[in-house]
């Protein structure tokens, strides 16, 4: 049986509020748990000493045991020293997909397009100014 330290959802619509709690990892999220081993209240500002409470006696015997915190549960162990808690990095996440790259060369085509006409359109204007100027001094020439 593998065991998870996760967070449990309580509260009613849009007033969250989780129980932090030993669970069998196949478990529903909300459901069935062995023990609740602290608590967490997202509402309450980020320095209020309530936002977060951990029974930390319990959670040390559960990791013996093997336990292991989810990602956001680690975050709040690791404010109480009970574990390191390390950043994920996935680059790859981030990268956009394919259809993403798709538009972004189309917009890059559309842009090159639009200033290959724009440098058309500068280089008609500089002949049609230049042919009358030309046509002039001809005239006076004659």
């Amino acid at each position: 049986m593998s065991l998870k330290i996760r967070l449990a959802r309580g509260g009613s619509k849009k007033r969250p509020y989780y129980r932090i709690v030993i669970a069998d990892s196949r478990a529903p999220r909300d459901g069935r748990f062995i023990e609740k081993v602290g608590h967490y209240n997202p509402l309450l500002a980020k320095d209020d000493e309530n936002r977060v409470g951990l029974n930390v006696e319990r959670i040390k015997e559960w990791m013996v045991k093997g336990a292991k915190p989810t990602d956001r549960v680690a975050r709040f162990m690791s404010e109480a020293g009970l574990v390191e808690w390390k950043a994920g990095n996935n680059p790859n996440k981030g990268k956009p997909g394919q259809k993403a790259l798709d538009r972004i060369e189309e917009r890059k085509e559309k842009e090159e397009a639009r200033k290959a006409a724009a440098e058309e359109a500068k280089a008609a204007a500089a002949e049609a100014e230049a042919a009358p100027a030309e046509e002039a001094t001809e005239e006076a020439e004659g």
